[in-house]
């Protein structure tokens, strides 16, 4: 029997290899393997936020369930996302991504006229009853943007790809520090340095662009009072509240190795972030260490693949916009687990896939759409 996806005589839908249709092309194409990886973030992530969510929404007097609700549509918009974004081809990931860059800059320049402010910090904007927060989606579109001026820069020695480069970096910096949102630039600036650095960035300026990022790092201590605040709590906890890190480890130490199982943890209770920033330390508690390590295995496995597929990759555009994407996904991850467990200073940055929110969970698959569009078998290219 011939069906939509290809052919099969049992009647079921399977895809042939010589299918040439678009969704047949796809799969014998795509790396199944990361797909899969993707998935089982998306599923731990649900299952979480069905754990965690409950008690913080009956905190601020909504429905129990109204988190789970929301989460669960923002992973539909999530994986639909992926997988549009996944069929498309080098040439238009690019222009997805340009796109992208530019409407999002717009965002950010009107984000502090507009925009509502959280916790001192104006992040978030509303639009047509909808709540976004653009730096979420400036990430992966950065990341692609970059590598393709960087790789036109090599190619061609009449294009200033590196001038360009720095240029959008600074207007990303200056843009993200207004808000003021220094954990996004971080992660924008680790971006850009590993991309350029992989483009054949001379030593002297690597060694420049490190006491850069250091005088970056001096100079948000000094200026941004709540940048100041959380580096000396975390040197010296008695000097502050440490409310939310003292509730982690509590939760981590609850939950032993095998945890005290799904639904039974208490620190969510009282745990003001439990269902975002604070996700982990649910998972600790409930799930335990192995359940943590495996979390872990897959973030690494995720990495690991995508850097694995750029083996033997000839177009530099490819590789530069891939690390960079994996290095976003890696940090953001490293940042949010080791923020938890009071391995660094607390910084308010989900764990991809699994923290609540609709503008990480989707900016995050947008990424992971760049990725699996990159990563795809191409033997006619």
């Amino acid at each position: 029997m011939k069906t939509l996806f290809g052919n099969n005589t049992n009647g079921n839908i399977a895809f042939s290899r010589a299918d040439t249709s678009v969704l047949g092309i796809w799969w014998w194409t795509v790396d199944r393997w990361m797909l899969a990886a993707v998935i089982l973030l998306m599923g731990i992530g649900a299952l979480l936020v069905m754990s965690a969510s409950p008690p913080v929404a009956d905190r601020i007097n909504v429905d129990s369930f109204h988190f789970v609700r929301r989460q669960f549509v923002f992973l539909g918009l999530a994986a639909i996302c992926a997988f549009g974004i996944s069929l498309l081809s080098i040439k238009w990931v690019r222009r997805l991504a340009s796109i992208m860059f530019l409407g999002v800059i717009c965002l950010l320049i009107i984000t502090p006229f507009v925009g509502s402010e959280i916790k001192g910090a104006v992040r978030w904007i509303h639009l047509a009853g909808i709540t976004l927060q653009p730096s979420e989606f400036l990430k992966p579109a950065f990341a692609v943007v970059i590598a393709w001026m960087l790789s036109e820069g090599r190619l061609n020695p009449n294009f200033p790809g590196y001038i360009v480069s720095c240029m959008l970096l600074a207007t990303c910096i200056i843009l993200l520090m207004i808000q003021p949102d220094f954990g996004q630039t971080v992660v924008v600036t680790a971006i850009w340095s590993t991309q350029i650095f992989l483009a054949g960035l001379p030593m002297v300026l690597v060694f420049g662009l490190g006491l850069g990022v250091v005088g970056l790092a001096v100079g948000a201590y000094l200026v941004l009072p709540h940048v100041q605040s959380r580096v000396d709590r975390f040197l010296d906890p008695a000097s502050g509240d440490n409310y939310q890190i003292d509730r982690s480890m509590e939760a981590f130490m609850n939950g032993g190795l095998m945890g005290q199982g799904p639904g039974e943890g208490s620190v969510k209770n009282y745990l003001p972030d439990a269902h975002s920033d604070f996700i982990f330390a649910v998972a600790g508690e409930e799930f335990g260490l192995l359940f943590c390590v495996l979390v872990v295995g897959v973030f690494s496995f995720v990495i690991m693949r995508g850097l694995s597929r750029l083996m033997g990759e000839r177009n530099l555009f490819v590789v530069l916009a891939v690390t960079g994407i994996l290095v976003q996904f890696g940090l953001q991850a490293v940042i949010n687990m080791a923020s938890t467990l009071q391995l660094v200073p607390p910084k308010g940055m989900t764990l991809p896939f699994i923290s609540y929110g609709g503008s990480a969970t989707i900016g995050i698959a947008i990424g992971m759409g760049f990725v699996l569009a990159l990563t795809r078998k191409r033997p006619g290219e």
